[in-house]
């Protein structure tokens, strides 16, 4: 009898259970309007500050306004979205619910992929948003921030996918150990805001100097590129981005490597699993 017992609790098929938590995520965000509205409606302001102010400005040989900083916002939004999506791990400890899963009789990857999953939904769905208000604004001639074909457009939508999965990965890495989210805010402030700042959405890549260096080693540079690429169908060597080769290699092995992080650091049993 316990040997039937333990065979069927080591039979339960974990795809299931990555559709549900990725669901649950979708579910909660969806209820809570104040975060819909922050994710999305901190960035634009961001976006239109920055383009109204800066505009006609130079760094390097980038002209700054609305079409320089509109893949950095786009990538501001996934990365806001994706980050906080992850606050849930938090909560969830608290609540009880995480401890519920853990002890379940599924692999922890699968719990991994629902997490990350449902938070990276979450992002391409508000990324998704914004990237159609830039396709409208330039339709109209309001702000001429993107110029694409169809093929550019799928690929910058598979490029999204990418940085988000990378984005909510991080995200999870940081707050599976963290019992608080006030510490999660702190490092966010001191971390994720520099890592975007410094990921050529606001600097050039050309900037030179060490501000420069540290632009080309942060793998969240290539992603801003890539959009940068496909939306607005720049040269890359002209406007010194690396080439779209570069840019998947580099956000592909970004989010296996976060991802295989996350799976490795949810697979250490500790005590704290229990609390």
């Amino acid at each position: 009898m316990a040997t039937e017992s333990r065979s069927n609790t080591t039979t339960v098929p974990p795809w299931p259970v990555v559709g549900t938590l990725c669901q649950r995520e979708l579910v909660r965000f969806l209820r809570q309007k104040n975060r819909v509205f922050g994710a999305l409606g901190q960035p634009i302001i961001f976006w239109l500050l920055f383009g109204a102010g800066l505009g006609g400005a130079k760094v390097g040989t980038d002209s700054l306004g609305y079409a320089h900083f509109f893949p950095g916002t786009l990538v501001m939004i996934l990365l806001f979205t994706a980050i906080f999506a992850t606050i849930s791990i938090i909560e969830d400890r608290r609540e009880g619910f995480l401890q519920g899963v853990l002890v379940a009789p599924i692999p922890r990857w699968a719990m991994v992929l629902g997490k990350v999953f449902g938070g990276t939904a979450i992002a391409m769905l508000q990324g998704i948003v914004f990237l159609l208000l830039g396709l409208i604004a330039s339709k109209l001639d309001w702000f001429k921030v993107i110029d694409t074909t169809a093929t550019g457009l799928i690929a910058a939508l598979l490029l999204m996918f990418v940085v988000s999965v990378a984005l909510t990965g991080l995200g999870f890495l940081i707050a599976w150990r963290m019992d608080s989210t006030q510490g999660f805010h702190a490092i966010m402030s001191v971390f994720l805001l520099p890592m975007w700042l410094l990921s050529g959405a606001f600097f050039p890549m050309d900037v030179g100097g060490w501000l420069g260096w540290i632009i080309r080693i942060n793998p969240l540079t290539y992603g801003v590129a890539g959009l940068r690429y496909y939306l607005q169908n720049v040269d890359a060597t002209t406007a010194h981005l690396p080439t779209p080769v570069t840019c998947w290699i580099v956000s592909l092995a970004f989010a296996g490597l976060i991802l295989a992080a996350d799976c490795w650091i949810a697979g250490k049993r500790t005590t704290a699993d229990l609390l």
